[in-house]
Order: C-alpha cells, then sequence, then structure tokens
C-alpha cells in the first residue's frame, strides 16, 4: 500500500470462475464451503481475537488465497508488524488507516504464487470500516500479507489515489467482531509504521 514496502498489502464458491485455474496458475483454486454459507476466519492475538467474514461470492480467488494460508498454518506464530495512522505518513499526500500482518517469518519462503488482482471495480466491494484487503506491490503480487482499514478508506478502491497505478486493492471481507482489538494494534507502540514488538498472532482458524 506505502511504496516502498510490501503494499497494503484482502472466499469462493457462489461465483462461477470464467477461466481453468490449472495447477501451476497464479490464481489459487476456489474455496471449498457450503453453497451461501458465510466463511468465518477467527484471528488470535496476543492483544483479543479478530472474527473476520469473507466474501467468497464475489472474490473467489482471494478468498481461496487466504483460506490455504490459514488451512496451512502460515499466520499461526505470525505477526501485526505494520501500523499507518494519520500521523506517521508524512510523505504521502493521500492519508490511510489501517494494520498490516504477514506469515510466520520462517514461512515466508515458501509463500504460494502471487495472486491475480480482484478490483473493486469488478467485486463492488469497498474499503470500508473493518474492511479485510490483500497488501500488494504491483497488480497481481498479493501473496499473504493482508491489512485491515480503519475508518473508511476510499483511496484504497478502484480508482484510488493512495496507490500510483489507480488498481486499487482486493477487498475480500470484513471484521465481524474485534475492531477494538484493531484498534489497539494500530495504537501499539511503533517506529515509522513498523510495530515495535510486531504484535503476534497466536492463531488463526476457521471458525
Amino acid at each position: 500500500m506505502v511504496s516502498g514496502s510490501r503494499i497494503l498489502v484482502g472466499i469462493c464458491l457462489a461465483f462461477a470462475l470464467s477461466e481453468t485455474h490449472a495447477p501451476g496458475t497464479n490464481d489459487a483454486s476456489p474455496a471449498e464451503g457450503g453453497a451461501g454459507k458465510p466463511i468465518r476466519v477467527l484471528l488470535q492475538t496476543e492483544k483479543g481475537d479478530i472474527l473476520v467474514e469473507l466474501d467468497a461470492a464475489r472474490v473467489p480467488v482471494t478468498v481461496a488465497n487466504f483460506l490455504r494460508y490459514v488451512d496451512g498454518k502460515f499466520y499461526d506464530g505470525g505477526r501485526f508488524h505494520r501500523t499507518v495512522t494519520p500521523h506517521n505518513q508524512p510523505d504521502n499526500q493521500i492519508k490511510i488507516e489501517v494494520i498490516q500482518a504477514g506469515v510466520r517469518p520462517d514461512k515466508a519462503k515458501d509463500e504460494f504464487p502471487p495472486i491475480k488482482l480482484e478490483r473493486t471495480r469488478d467485486t463492488k466491494l469497498a474499503h470500508k470500516e473493518g474492511t479485510i484487503s490483500m497488501a500488494r506491490d504491483g497488480p497481481d503480487t498479493a501473496t499473504g500479507d493482508f491489512f485491515i482499514c480503519v475508518g473508511d478508506q476510499p483511496e484504497l478502491d478502484f480508482g484510488g489515489k493512495r496507490n500510483p497505478d489507480g488498481q486499487g486493492f482486493a477487498a475480500f471481507g470484513r471484521v465481524v467482531k474485534g475492531m477494538d482489538v484493531v484498534r489497539k494494534i494500530q495504537a501499539s507502540t511503533a517506529k515509522g509504521q513498523a510495530l515495535t514488538p510486531p504484535v503476534k498472532i497466536l492463531k488463526v482458524t476457521r471458525n
């Protein structure tokens, strides 16, 4: 999301993919789940629990990608490592507020190939308070890092000005419980945007 770091950095059955995702491509396969049943994931952190609900119908590739990291336990022992507040982005004309997390450091080398960017122009989602979305650098580069919005962040949608390419980020769900924890993490001690120390993720599971 912010230039120079893995950008901010965001489900799958109710949507029929228009192209086949063969093994070896950079797109995650659709997620498993009961038709019409919400997919919820619980993030247990050292500052409390965050429950997110994923939009499998509208953002299938992104959710499938997130769930393979969850099911592979990549986030167990991971960390929220970045906080973006109104006061720690002096070089950015467009201000945002988010927290960003990633996989356990020793699992970073095993991250899956990058996925296709599912733009908010197409999914009709928006980066509102509590939205979970994938971090990225250029388009089609998201892997395991994700972020959660603090407040509404329209400049992260397609056409937004936070990223110079204007493609926005792949919003793929929302926090349904635990925004107080999100705000605690955002307010934690940081050096610049780097949380010091990072906030540990204890466990991430389907709920």
